[in-house]
């Protein structure tokens, strides 16, 4: 099975990245991937980290799929992410929704015991791995590996875990996917700034899909299936989310204007992803059911 090395990683996704690796449609890939603080803070004494850190949320990659040309989409599928032993935090007085509650950046490191995590001695939480950064290169220019856009990104969607299939636009040659900023666990919003931020190693399999439409990035979820989007407001960021899931329903049923509005209205979810980067995300999911009810599957 084909493995990236932590050592190659990137904090811009662009075009005019290196591949660190190729993989041909249907293979499994394995990427070792650094925390978003670049595996830098590793004490609750040194919040800022150890000095050694280089690159600003490292993504491991890029791998170009050898079939992947501008206008495919690339079909991802999350089949495991192994974390490292222990995830690091930090609180900030310049960013999230409690920066002025804070003077000064302080750390906590968690050892993750199993699937759970002891937050203090009378709660401890079950862990749900996710990953924050996945993406391919856009068309245009690069985009730091913060923000997330159609290109995907730095969505943090908590969605994108193990078992989920993510749906992205191919826009370069080879498309040049790249992952990392995993979390061991995250809420909706990400509202501190960060998640339990940690180390992982993730496997996916990658599929290009030709001659087919969806709204990327498009992800199906235990059960569920969702549009996400990204915008510098989060009006604007579920205004896209909504109307891309609209336009989809609509072709899958075949539904008038009507029809799909209040189907929508009846089984769709609205849900924030994260509030902390330079754009907003958000997410609306449907069940799969309901496509299956109209014959739909996805590819």
């Amino acid at each position: 099975m084909l493995r990236i090395s932590k050592d190659y990683v990137v904090d811009i996704l662009a075009k005019e990245n290196k591949p660190a690796a190729f993989c041909k449609s249907g293979e499994t890939v394995v990427f070792e991937t650094r925390d978003c603080y670049d595996d830098s803070l590793t004490s609750e004494e040194r919040p800022l980290g150890d000095g050694t850190r280089v690159y600003e949320n490292p993504v491991t990659g890029p791998l170009y799929v050898e079939g992947a040309n501008p206008g495919d989409i690339l079909k991802a599928e999350i089949l495991d992410i192994k974390l490292r032993s222990w995830g690091a935090m930090r609180t900030s007085p310049t960013g999230g929704e409690f920066k002025e509650r804070f003077d000064k950046r302080i750390a906590r490191i968690f050892p993750l015991e199993g699937d759970t995590i002891a937050y203090d001695d009378k709660l401890t939480l079950k862990l749900d791995p996710m990953i924050g950064v996945i993406g391919t290169a856009p068309e245009g220019e690069g985009v730091y590996t913060h923000t997330p856009g159609e290109h995907g990104g730095n969505m943090d969607c908590r969605k994108i875990v193990a078992g989920s299939v993510l749906y992205l636009p191919v826009e370069v040659p080879g498309a040049l996917f790249a992952l990392g900023d995993v979390h061991a666990l995250m809420g909706d919003g990400e509202v501190l700034i960060c998640g339990l931020e940690t180390a992982a190693e993730v496997t996916v399999r990658f599929t290009v899909v030709k001659d087919t439409k969806l709204p990327t990035p498009f992800l199906s979820c235990r059960g569920r299936v969702m549009t996400i989007q990204s915008a510098l407001t989060l009006d604007e960021a579920g205004h896209l989310a909504a109307n891309k899931m609209y336009d989809f329903v609509k072709s899958v049923t075949g539904g008038d204007d009507v029809h799909t509005g209040m189907l929508m209205s009846l089984v769709s979810d609205m849900a924030v992803c994260q509030v902390v980067d330079p754009k907003r995300t958000v997410r609306v999911e449907i069940p799969e059911e309901v496509l299956a009810a109209y014959g739909y599957r996805l590819p």
